[in-house]
């Protein structure tokens, strides 16, 4: 193959080579999508429909649920599907728009992160301009920001990649379409310049974390100075979700990308990618909804809602019924 438009389609790593452990992978990744959907969907809908959750750490968490259903709806469908017919192919387009997405929604779920530790900062540190800072317009504006930013950053380094010749096979060493496998696959020297861009997204990325630590320091000197300890564990309940979120991204994808080459191997690597595209979107409903009192109610509210008018519809179908929150 000369080149990348000599290829029609690429090779996904497949999770298993027999039949029984193929099925066993597609009903795995059916349950943890399953339980992705039914998580970020609740957490989309009570804050959607619940007026108490009209607030800006909502409105941010809302925004955070749908770029976790987008992630995890651009990588497990098609390993779902490969694993069931038991292939690996994916077209060549199918995989330029399969990095396009994973890079936009992964890239703006970062950046979303980084301004949630901004209004988590502003909450607990500058309270009295909690209104002021954080008004409806500027939350929009902030959360456009992270959406529009991630959608560049994708936009960029798909046109790059897909740009490059491509001559050393068709086989992606990974079960979805990323930068480094299909970097593996270029010919020429040109891969640098592709390089180049993922050094600078790693420099902005380095900004964003160093402003969520900072943020964090900030948050936890207020906390500390907090006189109650009622207000302290309020303070801290706050935070721990966004925290315990953050860690988890970080951790994971920095593992994916910066471990030692001496323990790669296709095993673990296959596994790593799991734990950083896969388990965050469907955990992140759980940790942000264990410690929160008003996003459990709402969920419970809405759940409540939907059954009792579900056994209203069976019992007296005649008469018509809807879902409340």
């Amino acid at each position: 193959m000369s080149n990348g438009s000599s290829i029609t389609h690429f090779l996904l790593l497949p999770f298993a080579h027999t039949r029984e452990l193929q099925l066993c992978h597609f009903w795995l990744f059916l349950g943890i999508s399953l339980a992705a959907l039914l998580g970020n969907g609740l957490i989309i809908t009570s804050t959607a429909c619940d007026q108490h959750l009209h607030t800006p750490m909502y409105f941010f968490l809302l925004n955070l649920s749908l770029l976790d259903l987008g992630c995890i709806l651009t990588t497990v469908p098609k390993s779902m599907a490969n694993s069931l017919w038991d292939t690996r192919a994916i077209s060549y387009t199918g995989c330029a728009a399969q990095l396009f997405f994973f890079l936009f929604f992964m890239s703006a779920e970062f950046y979303l992160l980084t301004i949630m530790s901004y209004d988590r900062y502003i909450a607990i540190c500058k309270p009295l301009h909690y209104g002021t800072l954080l008004g409806s317009r500027a939350c929009v504006h902030m959360a456009a920001a992270a959406w529009g930013t991630g959608f560049l950053n994708a936009l960029l380094h798909t046109a790059n990649t897909f740009s490059l010749p491509l001559c050393r096979g068709n086989a992606v060493e990974q079960f979805f379409c990323e930068i480094p496998p299909i970097l593996k696959l270029s010919c020429s020297h040109s891969y640098l310049r592709e390089v180049g861009l993922v050094v600078l997204s790693v420099f902005l990325a380095l900004g964003c974390f160093v402003f969520i630590v900072g943020s964090y320091v900030q948050i936890f000197r207020a906390v500390l100075r907090i006189p109650s300890e009622q207000g302290r564990h309020k303070a801290f309940s706050m935070c721990l979700p966004h925290l315990a979120v953050v860690s988890l991204f970080i951790s994971t994808a920095t593992f994916a990308y910066l471990k030692p080459p001496s323990i790669s191997s296709p095993t673990l690597d296959l596994v790593v990618s799991v734990l950083y595209s896969v388990v965050p979107p469907a955990v992140n409903p759980l940790i942000y909804s264990l410690r929160n009192r008003d996003l459990k109610d709402a969920v419970r509210k809405l759940v409540t809602g939907c059954v009792s008018a579900s056994l209203h519809f069976l019992l007296y179908p005649g008469k018509g019924s809807q879902c409340r929150s």
